[in-house]
């Protein structure tokens, strides 16, 4: 994952909770911030979403697009999209091939087995649609204003 960093972002299509097709390609010429979660409705993937929610008010007036992704279904993204008021796109990839494609899909492990799923990690993808950042194992506490001060960082450079 961090190997994509100055590499063209993986385009990919997904439907959002409403079932709308979303493709990463549809946002080009603006910031974008996608973030990969392990699953709805658990603690520590409302406290990200929330955030990021809470925080909604200064990406959006600063242009940046927030997405977020996990391997739940279109219902499951409806729901937790209408329990906690989330106002960004929340992207079903039930396939689990987008998170494959930026290395988010991985093995874990859980009182003695392992399996395989979504991690918590942030790529943030600049207008052109490059990879700039990637925050690879994140804590969901202080992480949206954490994306938002290196989103500052990177557009000050550029």
């Amino acid at each position: 994952m961090e190997s994509l960093v100055g590499k063209p972002a993986p385009d990919f299509e997904l439907p959002d909770q409403q079932g709308k097709p979303v493709r990463l390609s549809d946002f080009r010429g603006r910031w974008v911030v996608l973030y990969f979660y392990p699953k709805d409705m658990t603690p520590g993937c409302t406290q990200e979403a929330c955030a990021f929610r809470d925080n909604f008010a200064e990406f959006e007036r600063e242009g940046i697009v927030v997405l977020g992704v996990s391997a739940d279904s279109v219902r499951s993204h409806q729901k937790f999209a209408e329990k906690y008021g989330l106002p960004f796109p929340l992207l079903a990839d039930e396939s689990h091939q987008v998170s494959e494609a930026y290395g988010a899909w991985q093995q874990k492990s859980m009182y003695g087995k392992t399996y395989w799923g979504v991690a918590r990690i942030t790529f943030i993808i600049d207008p052109s649609g490059v990879v700039r950042h990637v925050f690879p194992k994140v804590s969901p506490a202080g992480h949206a204003q954490e994306v938002l001060a290196v989103l500052r960082a990177l557009r000050d450079q550029s």
